[in-house]
């Protein structure tokens, strides 16, 4: 088939390698450049740079205006296969496609429809995760389902080292979805049960709340890391949580009281403690969490979230 592709992270890249192995992708649509780093230099999307070594046309847009539409229409595509690109679309665009456009959405809908799935799934103690293809219509995450795929990943996966396995995942699902289509047995059925949503995460949704319990406190680790990251306080400067698991049978501790180990920083909760190995400090880098610890005077009286 003749496609127009569009993503915008390194999540919808492993999809748009493998559609290029068995169809001619007519351009890839992506979001610009954005300042990346402290230096904050311009860097193209990894999607955008996974389709230059592909030697794919590039279209760089914010959102898919008047401009856009016109660019893309013009291709007279068989299909577009979006996976999160980060913008809406909408009519014409919507059906410049012979075939419409499906999407790779990175959860059992209809649950979780939204921008954030894996990470508010994570966040609420989901232990099943999944992928769906389905035909997109106006309405947000709401078109009919091509294919559903659950798909396992570790205990402890944090959202990003989820999001890499349903990536690969995916990938191949969303490849038998447009095979189907290509050759005409493709079926989609509409959503079946109560949808849930999943709003962008924002810097507040990764304060860690050390008096809920440690399931509840690493549930929240898993959904806001890599991004928008998981944080506390410390004599009142920002403190972040880089690597965490729930320590097993240890002693409880009093809600963010610490209390140091050989291997790791154990910090209380509602119930028993959380253990911290890698730590960012206000003003510092990322550093081993015992290191740090062993650095601080007075560390016996140090309260997180204080």
């Amino acid at each position: 088939m003749r496609l127009v592709f569009a993503g915008t992270p390194a999540a919808a890249v492993p999809t748009l390698r493998r559609l290029a192995t068995s169809h001619e992708i007519a351009a890839v649509v992506t979001r610009p450049d954005a300042p990346l780093g402290r230096k904050r230099v311009l860097t193209p999307s990894p999607v955008a740079q996974a389709a230059v070594e592909l030697g794919l046309p590039v279209i760089k847009a914010a959102r898919l205006d008047d401009a856009a539409t016109a660019e893309i229409s013009a291709l007279q595509v068989d299909l577009g296969v979006i996976v999160a690109y980060g913008g809406l679309v909408r009519e014409p665009l919507l059906s410049a496609p012979r075939s419409g456009w499906i999407n790779l959405h990175f959860s059992l809908l209809p649950a979780w429809r939204g921008a954030a799935p894996v990470q508010r799934a994570l966040i609420a103690g989901d232990r099943v995760l999944g992928a769906s293809v389905f035909q997109l219509v106006p309405e947000l995450d709401a078109g009919d389902v091509f294919a559903l795929r659950e798909i396992e990943v570790p205990a402890t996966a944090t959202a990003g080292e989820a999001l890499e396995v349903l990536a690969q995942d995916g990938a191949e699902l969303t490849a038998e979805v447009v095979a189907a289509i290509a050759d005409g047995t493709a079926t989609a059925r509409p959503q079946e049960g109560e949808p849930s949503f999943a709003a962008k995460l924002t810097l507040p949704d990764g304060l860690l709340d050390w008096h809920e319990p440690v399931e509840t406190v690493f549930a929240r680790f898993r959904g806001v890391t890599p991004e928008p990251g998981a944080h506390t306080t410390v004599d009142g400067q920002p403190f972040k949580v880089l690597e965490a698991v729930p320590a097993a049978d240890a002693e409880p501790l009093a809600p963010g009281r610490f209390r140091g180990t050989k291997s790791a920083l154990h910090i209380g909760t509602g119930s028993t403690p959380l253990a911290v190995t890698r730590v960012q400090p206000a003003g510092k880098g990322a550093m081993n969490a015992v290191d740090w610890w062993r650095g601080q005077r007075g560390g016996d009286e140090l309260q997180a979230g204080s």
